[in-house]
């Protein structure tokens, strides 16, 4: 379905697992960082709202999208995490700047994840305007921040439920 036809930060709000148990890192971009912070007050207020503690939700900025992987190696190399969630937001210009920073970033977040065996969360819009991204940083197509902290929390859970598995003979059903 088009995103224009929906809020996209709509989610199973009953079913989503507690976040009470879980440390969080979030990295968040300054540049844009209109939709950028809109992004983070969406993701750390969901994350409050499923039971995360306030001190075990660590956050760093850093300058741009694309150094969000860094940032996010840097947090998960110094705090126990069990999901890192990367904010930013590249507005397509006038060069393809957008499609570089967008492929990179999401590289080294999937990168991230199969080194770290953590889940490293890509919470960047890539709008092609300003408006489009002010649409989903709290407008009229949700927060994208919101949807990033569901990721992470449900992640984080899947994460604990196999490791709780490990170890045991057999197939579970």
């Amino acid at each position: 379905m088009a995103s224009a036809l929906k809020n996209l930060s709509k989610y199973d709000e009953e079913h989503m697992p507690s976040a009470s148990d879980y440390h969080f890192g979030i990295v968040v971009a300054d540049w844009n960082a209109e939709i950028t912070h809109a992004l983070y007050e969406g993701c750390y207020d969901t994350l409050l709202k499923h039971g995360a503690k306030a001190d075990r939700i660590h956050t760093v900025q850093v300058p741009g999208s694309f150094e969000l992987p860094a940032g996010a190696k840097m947090m998960a190399d110094r705090y126990k995490l069990d999901a890192v969630i990367c904010l930013g937001c590249v507005i397509k210009g006038e060069t393809r700047h957008n499609e570089y920073i967008n492929t990179a970033v999401a590289g080294g977040l999937t990168n991230l994840s199969m080194v770290y065996g953590l889940p490293f969360i890509f919470g960047v819009l890539t709008p092609n305007d300003q408006q489009q991204a002010k649409d989903r940083a709290g407008g009229k197509h949700g927060n994208k921040g919101i949807e990033a902290a569901a990721t992470a929390i449900r992640m984080a859970e899947l994460k604990h439920q196999l490791k709780e598995q490990q170890g045991k003979i057999g197939f579970s059903k």
